[in-house]
């Protein structure tokens, strides 16, 4: 009787041990997958750019949400290899692994602030006069908001980047035809667009909408790229999309804190993002400055609120100003 048991153990232990062989190696091929990946995007972008010399990480003040939270501050620029230039595009984007949810404000460029220890400017020179912790300073003195981390990205990065997470494109819909100021010509219609056609779609501003549209088409496509991360085929690319942006990318996040996130984000995803802009509707008029040149003069305690109350998970009152801004006055602003 004695033997039969000790025989069944024994069958026992080879097939656990052959399991975990099996579980072993198929960890080992997962790693070895995500680092040749990686290595592969790292090798085909790292010569291109010089980002992390014009923009070596700095000192960033920022202080961690006491509930938890996770906010970032998005920066998009146009370097060329160049020197430092005004940001293109601003954002926050902060996630509450609490409740799984996540949420981008989008912040127009011409946004008219006070800038600590300079004068009043559009929002998008503070990070060309003091880099992201004067952007920072400026985003808690005039929205009484602060952020931990930022993240700043080379636009040839961000396209590069899209091809690599997404060989055959992501899947848009273009609602009007554009080519004015791109080098494409996007005609109207639900298509797939890869990474230099996403970036002329995300950054064109030449019709009424101005940078109101450019603004709602950059968060489209945070929510497109969002649903292509999570996807089987994404989550697949990811390890190459991370090597192929990272000679264009710039951040205060350490590696531990990148991947723990990244990781927390792709295995459980939230269902959707939620997105503000400012200034909010109603909140803000068309004025002109000697030194800024065009911005937009806003209600800093509506936006404020609105910005609060946002991030809180509370509804927007956007209606608590005058209708300030026209089409009308949109259009000959462009022109």
């Amino acid at each position: 009787m004695n033997s039969r048991k000790n025989i069944k153990h024994k069958k026992k232990k080879k097939v656990l041990k052959k399991v975990l062989l099996i579980l072993l190696l198929t960890l080992i091929a997962i790693v070895g997958y995500a680092v040749f990946q990686y290595y592969q995007g790292l090798q085909k972008s790292d010569s291109k750019s010089n980002m992390t010399e014009t923009y070596a990480p700095e000192e960033f003040k920022g202080e961690k949400d006491i509930n938890g939270k996770i906010n970032v501050l998005l920066l998009g620029v146009d370097s060329r290899g160049e020197e430092k230039s005004r940001t293109d595009t601003i954002m926050v984007a902060q996630y509450d692994p609490e409740d799984n949810s996540a949420r981008l404000v989008s912040i127009m460029r011409d946004t008219y602030v006070e800038i600590p220890d300079h004068k009043n400017y559009k929002i998008n020179t503070a990070n060309f006069l003091g880099g992201p912790e004067l952007l920072r300073q400026t985003l808690k003195l005039n929205f009484d908001l602060d952020v931990q981390y930022y993240a700043l990205i080379d636009f040839e990065g961000f396209a590069e980047s899209v091809d690599a997470l997404a060989p055959e494109g992501i899947e848009i819909n273009v609602e009007k035809e554009m080519s004015k100021n791109i080098d494409v010509t996007l005609y109207p219609g639900l298509q797939k667009l890869n990474g230099k056609e996403l970036l002329d779609f995300a950054r064109f501003r030449h019709d009424a909408e101005g940078d109101f549209g450019r603004v709602k088409r950059q968060q489209q496509v945070i929510n497109a790229l969002k649903d292509e991360l999570i996807s089987f085929n994404g989550a697949t690319k990811l390890p190459k999309m991370i090597g192929t942006i990272q000679p264009y990318f710039v951040t205060n996040m350490d590696t531990v804190d990148f991947l723990s996130l990244a990781k927390e984000v792709v295995l459980n995803p939230p269902a959707e993002i939620e997105t503000l802009r400012i200034p909010i509707d109603n909140s803000y008029t068309n004025e002109s400055y000697e030194h800024a040149g065009s911005v937009l003069e806003i209600d800093k305690e509506i936006n404020t609120q609105a910005l609060k109350d946002f991030l809180s998970g509370k509804p927007i009152n956007e209606t608590s100003g005058e209708t300030l801004q026209t089409e009308e006055n949109l259009i000959e602003e462009q022109q």
